[in-house]
């Protein structure tokens, strides 16, 4: 945990830990397996193992709750939607919610699937709690016909760096089991390196909620024998889902905690007040409030409290 204080009580500036945001909080599922209890199968190659889910029994649901748990690769908890038997399928989506209490600056999401990867999906964020659901990533096989984007698009110099951009490099069937997709929020922002000085990629980092929208299953083709079995091979299951960040404090606090209206708000130094130190105390407004970089911790000022009431030095 970074001081905001250097060693001779001069103001320096601080942020709160990098951590895995999403560990241990219940991410909202718009659709789970189990309920009614149902039998699924895991495509395995040339063969399927069929197996149990109930929503109800602790030793056979798949809930969204094993999204964020404690993920061990020699132990595998997943979340699971209901299969394709079901009616799993574009256009019907199935909605994966985060809420992270407070905005945070997020480096990375990464999600592990327990099937293959989805044909296409999204990521999309809030950057106030009940703001608009903006565009994040988008993944697909077909870019420009689910999402009306280029798949080899990228930002130019001078491009809006909010754009949410289409990838189809990790959307094809195979492997059919523990694919990986990290997304990293600033990767491809031409301001990246001058992040101190970027108030658009300041932004663009901030989330409050999270979202990712599953939209069409991966399939070999063999689901339009509507074939029981085939039909309950098909689902989305994610045995991972981490989101790496900080609390967002503007570099004006080394933690956050858990505030009295029950939110998390930051421990603010350096005279700054507000969930996010995004504002000056109100006896320090001599300076307009500024985020903190590298080269200042831009303390609010107080020229009264500094020289006192008759401008002499207290």
């Amino acid at each position: 945990m970074d001081s905001c204080y250097d060693d001779e009580g001069n103001p320096s500036t601080c942020m709160p830990k990098f951590e895995n945001v999403a560990f241990n909080r219940t991410a909202v599922a718009s659709n789970v397996c189990g309920s009614p209890p149902e039998d699924y199968c895991m495509q395995t190659g040339s063969t399927r193992s069929c197996h149990y889910c109930d929503a109800s029994d602790p030793d056979l649901h798949h809930n969204a709750s094993l999204l964020t748990d404690f993920h061990r690769s020699e132990e595998n908890t997943w979340w699971q939607s209901q299969s394709m038997y079901y009616g799993i399928q574009h256009p019907n989506s199935v909605n994966l919610t985060l809420h992270l209490g407070k905005a945070f600056e997020i480096t990375y999401i990464r999600l592990k699937f327990y099937t293959s990867r989805p044909e296409s999906f999204a990521i999309y964020k809030r950057t106030e709690q009940d703001g608009p659901w903006l565009p994040y990533q988008y993944y697909s096989a077909s870019c420009k016909k689910t999402y009306g984007k280029d798949s080899k698009g990228y930002i130019r110099p001078g491009d809006d760096e909010r754009t949410a951009l289409c990838t189809d490099e990790f959307s094809d069937i195979s492997p059919l089991t523990g694919g990986n997709v990290a997304f990293s929020t600033l990767e491809g922002r031409p301001s990246a390196y001058n992040f101190d000085q970027s108030v658009v990629l300041q932004e663009w980092v901030t989330a409050t909620d999270l979202l990712i929208s599953l939209n069409r299953l991966n399939t070999f083709g063999d689901e339009f024998f509507k074939d029981a079995k085939v039909l309950r091979s098909y689902f989305y299951a994610i045995s991972d889902f981490s989101v790496g960040g900080r609390c967002k404090c503007n570099g004006h606090a080394s933690e956050c905690f858990e505030g009295d209206r029950g939110g998390l708000v930051c421990a603010c130094e350096h005279h700054t007040v507000g969930d996010d130190c995004q504002r000056c105390h109100p006896f320090y407004q001599d300076r307009p409030w500024s985020r903190a970089s590298g080269d200042s911790a831009n303390e609010c000022l107080s020229e009264y409290l500094a020289s006192g009431p008759l401008g002499t030095a207290c």
